[in-house]
């Protein structure tokens, strides 16, 4: 059983304790050679495990106030809803390109392997709107930094993002204009 408590830390954070840790799996060369994948399935597996989290992120959606959160594809999915709900907010899919109908705004990004490219869809209503953006995982930040782009494209307010997972290390955090929450920090 994963015990509830946790304790806020310098910079927005939260810091959860060992239990949330000890349920992220990585895998060595995922997706690719050389890169170590952070796993949040076993999260959502365990119910006290997916109640942390769940109820950490609504604590700090509920302190941001936003009109609605912005999912980034494919585990930001996983957790805005639910977030959302308890919130009494919406839902905005951010996901890669070629996923979605219609005119799009695209914003390219580099990872930590690659690039690829975000979507979000120009009929969204967002011009005005307060977004905070859900995912899974702040490494480089290239991911999060490109949504904040596209949210900014689509006349959104971006009040920041918060993930579950934050790689010490990496200085992701550094890359992007607006305050990130994170559950955890593990090294990247």
């Amino acid at each position: 059983m994963i015990p509830l408590h946790l304790r806020i830390i310098e910079q927005d954070t939260i810091m959860s304790n060992e239990a949330l840790n000890r349920l992220i799996r990585t895998y060595s060369d995922f997706p690719k050679p050389g890169i170590l994948f952070y796993d949040v399935s076993s999260i959502i597996e365990n119910v006290d495990g997916l109640r942390l989290v769940t109820e950490s992120l609504t604590e700090i959606v509920k302190n941001k106030k936003p009109d609605v959160l912005a999912a980034i594809d494919s585990r930001g999915f996983l957790f805005a809803p639910t977030v959302a709900l308890a919130c009494k907010v919406g839902v905005v899919l951010v996901r890669k390109i070629g996923k979605l109908p219609g005119d799009t705004f695209d914003e390219s990004y580099g990872l930590e392997y690659g690039t690829d490219v975000l979507s979000i869809q120009k009929d969204r209503q967002l011009q005005g709107l307060k977004v905070l953006i859900i995912d899974d995982l702040l490494a480089t930040g290239g991911t999060i930094a490109a949504t904040e782009t596209l949210l900014e494209k689509a006349g959104a307010t971006v009040l920041g993002s918060s993930v579950i997972i934050e790689l010490d290390g990496l200085n992701g955090r550094d890359r992007l204009k607006y305050p990130v929450s994170s559950l955890t920090q593990l090294a990247g």
